[in-house]
Parts: C-alpha cells; sequence; structure tokens
C-alpha cells in the first residue's frame, strides 16, 4: 500500500512537469448523472445523439481498455456512468491511460450514446483531470469488510458501499421530514446551550469539561428539557429543538455516548396530547420512507399502524416478574434482581425497578406506549391525577428498545424542589446518574409554567427502525471509536524524500 502510494505521488509529480495541474480550481457542472440517465435512458441501442452537450463530472470507479479505446465510469452523488475514451482526442487519451486511475475525479465533456449491448454512456470529446487519489479505493467485490475501519473511515464505506451512501441520505431527509412536521403543528424550531454550568433533563453521567475564562468546570448537556421548559416559562408555547446530547455512558449497538435527540414542549397538554402527537410523527416518518407501515426489522416484522398498544409499568411486569413496583418491599424486589443476576450498581428503589424493567423489556415487540412510571425513576414528570405515587409519563418501546420518552411535566416549583432534593441526596451519595439541584431551572418554575406536555425521540434508534440497521454506529456517519494511532503514516514517503 506504501508503494502504491508512494507511485501516486511520482504520477502527481509527473502531471506537474507536463504541465497538468492535478487539483485544479473548477468545473462547470451543468448534469448530474441522473439527470442524464432519466433523459437519455429510452435510447435505442446503438442510438446517439451528437447535439446534446453534456458536462458533468464524478470519481473513476472502473476503467476497462479496449485497444484503442477506454472504457470507465464515473459516480456522483447521484448515480453511476460509464463514459468512453479513444485515440481521437490525441495526446490526452495516452495522458488518461497512464496517469488516471480507478478513485481519481475527473470532468467529462460530450454527448449521449447507447452502446449496442444497452449501455447508456457519455461520449467524452474531452476531459479534465479534477483530483488525484494518493490512497488506493477497497477492492470491488470485498469492499471495505472491516467494522471498525468501516466506523473511523466513513468516507471510504460512502464511496464503496451506495447501500452505506443511501442510508445516510435518508437519516438526513428524516430529520428533514421532522422538522417540516413539527413546523407544520406550529411548534417554533429554538436553541439550547450545549455547555452547561448544571445539566440536567435526564438520568445519566455527564462529560465535565472546563471553562478558562470563568476556571470552572462546565458540563456538555444530556438533554435539551430543562432549557426549553425555560422557553415556555417564557411564554414561547410550542417549541422543539433537533441537537445532539452527550451522556458519558457505554457503547453499544442502541448506545453512542453522542447522540441526536428532537424534544419537544407544548404548553396547554398533557401525556395524552404527547402520545397522540408522538404515533403521528412516527408513523408519518415510516410511512414516507418505507410506503408501508408494516415493515420488517431485522428479519421480524414491526406493525406501526395506529392506535398503538398501551400497557402500564406497574402491570406489565407484575404480570411477567410477579413484583409490585408500588407494593412490595426493596427485600422483593432485590431477591428477584438475584435471581435473573441483575443487581444495579446503586442498591436503591428507583434503581430496581429500572432494573426490573429492564428484565422484561425485550418481550415487546410492536410499538407500545409504556405508561404511568413510579414517581422513583421520573423526577421531572407531574405525578397522576388519580394515584400521586405514579407520575403521567410515558415511554414508547418497539422491539426492547426505548424510542421516545415523554411527561406531563411537572410545573409545581415546590414538588420540583422536593424531587431535586431527592437526586441530589442519591448524587451526593455516589450516584453519578443522578439530577444535579439546578436553582435556576427552579427560579424559572417560580414565575409560573402552564401545564405542558413534553417529549423526547432519538433520531439515532428512529433511523435504525426506519432503515433496518442492527448497529447505531450504522446511522451515524462518524460514530465514536478508539483513538488510532497516526504516528508511522507516511514515514515511507518522508524518507523517501530525503
Amino acid at each position: 500500500m506504501d508503494n502504491l502510494r508512494l507511485q501516486k505521488i511520482k504520477e502527481i509529480e509527473e502531471l506537474i512537469k507536463k504541465g497538468i495541474n492535478p487539483y485544479p480550481y473548477r468545473f462547470d457542472v451543468e448534469q448530474k448523472l441522473l439527470e442524464i440517465r432519466e433523459k437519455f435512458d429510452s435510447l435505442e441501442n446503438g442510438a446517439k445523439v451528437e447535439d446534446a452537450k453534456l458536462s458533468t463530472a464524478g470519481r473513476v470507479m472502473a476503467i476497462r481498455y479496449h485497444g484503442k479505446s477506454i472504457f470507465f465510469v464515473i459516480q456522483d452523488s447521484t448515480d453511476k456512468l460509464q463514459c468512453y475514451l479513444n485515440v481521437s482526442i490525441g495526446e490526452k487519451f495516452e495522458i488518461f491511460k497512464e496517469y488516471v486511475k480507478v478513485g481519481d475525479f475527473v470532468g467529462v465533456k460530450g454527448f449521449p450514446f447507447k452502446s449496442h449491448t444497452g449501455e447508456l454512456s457519455i461520449f467524452a470529446e474531452s476531459y479534465e483531470i479534477l483530483s488525484k487519489a494518493i490512497r488506493i479505493l477497497p477492492e470491488k467485490w470485498h469492499g471495505l469488510t472491516d467494522k471498525e475501519k468501516i466506523y473511523r473511515q466513513r468516507y471510504v464505506d460512502t464511496i464503496v458501499n451506495r447501500d452505506a451512501f443511501e442510508r445516510f441520505k435518508t437519516r438526513y431527509h428524516i430529520i428533514r421530514m421532522i422538522r417540516e412536521f413539527m413546523n407544520s403543528e406550529g411548534f417554533l424550531e429554538v436553541e439550547t446551550p450545549i455547555l452547561q454550568s448544571v445539566t440536567g433533563g435526564a438520568t445519566a453521567k455527564p462529560f465535565i469539561t472546563h471553562l478558562n475564562v470563568f476556571d470552572i468546570d462546565m458540563y456538555m448537556k444530556i438533554a435539551h428539557e430543562l432549557y426549553l421548559k425555560r422557553y415556555v416559562v417564557g411564554g414561547y408555547e410550542a417549541v422543539y429543538e433537533i441537537n445532539k446530547c452527550f451522556r458519558n455512558e457505554g457503547v453499544s449497538y442502541k448506545h453512542n455516548p453522542e447522540f441526536t435527540m428532537m424534544e419537544c414542549y407544548k404548553a396547554y397538554a398533557d401525556y395524552n396530547d404527547m402520545m397522540d402527537l408522538t404515533e403521528r410523527l412516527i408513523t408519518h416518518v415510516i410511512k414516507q420512507v418505507n410506503g408501508t407501515l408494516k415493515i420488517t426489522y431485522q428479519g421480524r416484522e414491526v406493525d406501526f399502524n395506529r392506535p398503538w398498544k398501551r400497557v402500564k409499568m406497574r402491570d406489565y411486569i407484575k404480570n411477567h416478574l410477579g413484583v409490585d413496583i408500588l407494593e412490595d418491599s426493596d427485600d422483593k424486589m432485590v431477591e428477584t434482581l438475584k435471581t435473573h443476576d441483575a443487581l444495579p450498581p446503586v442498591m436503591e428503589r428507583g434503581h430496581y425497578i429500572e432494573k426490573l424493567w429492564d428484565l422484561v423489556e425485550d418481550t415487546v415487540v410492536n410499538p407500545t406506549f409504556l405508561v404511568d412510571h413510579p414517581v422513583d425513576i421520573s423526577p421531572l414528570a407531574k405525578r397522576h391525577r388519580e394515584d400521586s405515587r405514579l407520575t403521567e409519563r410515558f415511554e414508547v418501546i418497539i422491539l426492547g428498545n426505548e424510542l421516545a420518552n415523554a411527561f406531563s411535566e411537572l410545573n409545581d416549583p415546590i414538588d420540583q424542589r422536593k424531587r431535586f432534593e431527592v437526586q441530589s441526596a442519591l448524587r451526593q451519595a455516589g450516584d453519578e446518574e443522578a439530577q444535579m439541584m439546578d436553582y435556576d431551572f427552579l427560579r424559572a418554575l417560580e414565575y409560573g409554567m402552564p401545564p405542558t406536555g413534553g417529549l423526547g425521540i432519538g433520531i439515532d434508534r428512529l433511523v435504525m427502525f426506519a432503515t433496518d440497521a442492527s448497529n447505531i454506529k450504522e446511522v451515524i456517519a462518524f460514530p465514536l471509536v478508539r483513538p488510532e494511532e497516526f504516528s508511522v503514516e507516511g514515514l515511507e514517503m518522508e524518507e523517501e524524500e530525503k
């Protein structure tokens, strides 16, 4: 590989000596490859349209030499198309033959024709080298197969793997769809700070950084929630944000420490309104991407048709494990968790309840609203109007994965202070995921927040379901991976230059 790299560098030097700039500044692209295909694919075999002047460009993906002719395939962001070059262009034919390689970018000017075998092609009357690649693309048939290399070098993955290229286009199409949907519902897109002196809105360990100008530690936000609620206090009645959140937790097929979340808050609404919004939004996305609401995800059928099933957390755990999370003692919970080797790192009732749910969540297949969580595990949700031990909270569970989390938001500043005090005590006792005491947020609530419904949806997981991706890293363009060593990179080239 290093010898090939050095050879390509020498070729670049030779081109420069011949007066050819291997990295020119621009090229007039007048048609994308898909436009050309759509317009001329109906040509009959052997037909040509010499007066249809084309000017296009792309990366060379294949080259085939045939005597006094060269066939090469270029790829742009829309399609692939064959080009044809022959000796009639003079010296530049030999330049192409000697110096243009797979991976290089070229601009082509010519006209369309259909080969006798039915291949739509461009007759290249001229071409221009636009960028010389120094590195070799992965071999055509085996491609890039090392998963770690795929995640590190996504730019190579999307060159050689068209499925990956299209999957990321779908991701950003989904985000655009969500924005359009939320805007049509009357929500205003806003921004909240990523660096926060106190962070909250979720049960998660934050990343810590340092702000030199104030000489204080800061936290990267774990959720958009508490600042979006400040917007509601400030008079914005329907707001949403799509942005990154950061949680200093493990990496798995469904977790990445840096992830994208959409959160929204609507004044005068409750969690029932949020269930309706959630169903309508997610089914809209799934239908637009897949054309149906019954999809196959990793070989299993998932039915997104409304209405979605609603189950109470208390009932579901009791039916599957025989434990009543409201009435049974801590000892009964611990005994059950021990039999499943599932004791939490923090021995406390809220953590017991969460672990009990972890044991049964995989039994959920189709989109299901898990409703009415205990107060112990819902410090930001309003108490249930019929049972003060519970909160008006729901999660959307699909195939054992949490996709969304929502509340009738707690707007009672006195109750919120008490909940924060419980969380603060847990934090002081060593629970790094417990929420912090946020005095400014409490002050904001004391100015008055109307009844509010809130919702958070994990964008990465939604894209996973919509595109049948088995791992969250397949839908995050540049996921977190262990840093790579570059200490010996290019040493051979340096030695050669000496």
